[in-house]
């Protein structure tokens, strides 16, 4: 312990070096529940590209662990401490460093929050797509390392597709610079998608060059009841399969319905089994919206009802947004799940949770971006009764089972970390897991970077 910090202190100034044992533990963990985390020898505070190459030279000569972390708002323990590890938190390299309105592209520090970034290329008439429900507090870097997504993938994709190169510190401290600033660009393997969504085990990013958007018009949402699930995942199949191009399309089923209610008092309809909400950015999203609305009729819609104008629509958006929060105050706990499925089994991912959840006797919420089959279930338990909790861990995996039988796959934006290592196994069968397992060692030869995460070297 002392050699380390004696270490880290040629390198670093002493208030980016925290290890007051109180301070430190609160570092340990994620918001994951059922995920194991150790205690950290040290947390580090860098802020600049130097300094992270200071911490894992340290580290690489050392031979310690070193855990990266942003705003810990993961939710399958990917930011997790080891014992004795060094936590490597980006969370002070927060600067934008520019935006550029030609190139269409930003260049950021990997502290910068997603929220505060949208709203800086806003003003100059820019659109950074990816809106993690957590917009407002996780990172650039943490959406990076999971490859994040938000509400409106439907349309615009995830995380990955709009990083467009990488300065990247690796294991022995070396930088690494992948990718491009350019709107083309194929020259060699494509390491820049390799380290998006490697959740910190192949190297510590510290810069990202991101791909902006015009901004679109503001977007126009309505609200469907639909009396049950299959006939809001018919409504799904139609809208899609008619080639409608939404911002947004969003199921929420009763129980989030019922939760978002409990906590904000904003008058959803109770008596449905599903609700879906559908937005359009076009230049007419009125005429778009009436085209869907006719199309969750024929689907079986009860009511279908659209927003008046922007204020209406960010009304229903919010709903949403509140959702897990909602589904939190249940009960203790929650763990939540993002298994993705074909858009075309969705209303069959979302029937047979239900019957998971009446099977194990628990409460489980499901919203999901139903334009692009990502669920989101979130399990509600007391994690004080070893009962429910042992039954709360097996619906989990009951649920990520049944998104593998429907041909889905685990985690669609947040990530294997801590939580379904078993389960990456399963998805990738014994070729593609030996494969993976190369790639880390070739990167982290030492296994420092974000050990027990992901997978084993």
């Amino acid at each position: 312990m002392g050699e380390l910090i004696e270490h880290l202190r040629e390198g670093l100034p002493a208030e980016a070096i925290l290890t007051d044992p109180d301070v430190t533990r609160s570092y340990a963990n994620d918001m994951a529940s059922f995920c194991t985390a150790g205690a950290p020898a040290v947390v580090t505070l860098p802020r600049t590209v130097e300094q992270v190459q200071h911490v894992m030279r340290t580290a690489t000569a050392l031979r310690v662990p070193v855990v990266p972390q942003g705003a810990r708002t993961g939710l399958s323990g990917a930011a997790n401490a080891a014992d004795g590890c060094i936590v490597l938190s980006l969370v002070k390299m927060d600067r934008i460093l520019e935006i550029d309105p030609v190139d269409r592209v930003a260049v950021v520090e990997p502290g910068v929050v997603n929220a505060v970034l949208s709203r800086a290329v806003a003003e100059q008439g820019l659109y950074y797509p990816p809106d993690p429900s957590s917009w407002e507090q996780c990172t650039i870097g943490g959406n990076i390392g999971t490859a994040s997504g938000g509400l409106c993938c439907v349309k615009y994709g995830v995380t990955a597709e709009y990083v467009l190169g990488l300065d990247v510190v690796l294991a022995d401290g070396r930088l690494l610079k992948t990718g491009r600033r350019t709107a083309k660009g194929v020259a060699g393997y494509d390491l820049t998608r390799l380290f998006t969504g490697s959740e910190g085990s192949l190297g510590i990013v510290v810069r990202a060059v991101l791909a902006l958007r015009p901004a679109p018009p503001q977007q126009l949402a309505l609200a469907a009841e639909f009396p049950s699930v299959a006939a809001a995942g018919e409504a799904v199949r139609q809208i899609m399969a008619r080639g409608h191009a939404p911002s947004l399309l969003e199921l929420m089923d009763r129980t989030t319905v019922r939760a978002v209610n409990a906590m904000a008092r904003m008058g959803l309809p109770e008596s449905t089994e599903a609700l879906l909400l559908a937005a359009f950015d076009t230049p007419d999203p009125a005429a778009d919206l009436a085209a869907v609305a006719e199309l969750c009729t024929a689907a079986g819609a009860d009511q279908v009802v659209p927003a008046e104008d922007a204020a209406e629509s960010d009304l229903l958006l919010q709903a949403r947004r509140l959702s897990l929060t909602a589904l939190e105050a249940l009960r203790p706990a929650t763990m939540i799940d993002d298994v993705c499925v074909p858009r075309s089994r969705l209303a069959d991912m979302l029937e047979g949770t239900a019957e998971i959840a009446r099977k194990y006797g628990l409460t489980i919420g499901v919203c999901a971006h139903a334009g692009d089959g990502n669920t989101h279930p979130v399990v509600c338990f007391d994690p004080a009764d070893a009962d429910e909790a042992r039954r709360a861990r097996e619906s989990f995996d009951a649920i990520m089972a049944l998104g593998l039988e429907l041909g889905g796959t685990i985690t669609g934006e947040h990530g294997v970390g801590v939580l379904k290592k078993e389960w990456l196994a399963r998805e990738l069968g014994p070729v593609g897991l030996e494969i993976q397992r190369g790639i880390k060692r070739a990167f982290d030869p030492l296994n420092i970077l974000n050990p027990g995460k992901v997978l084993d070297a």
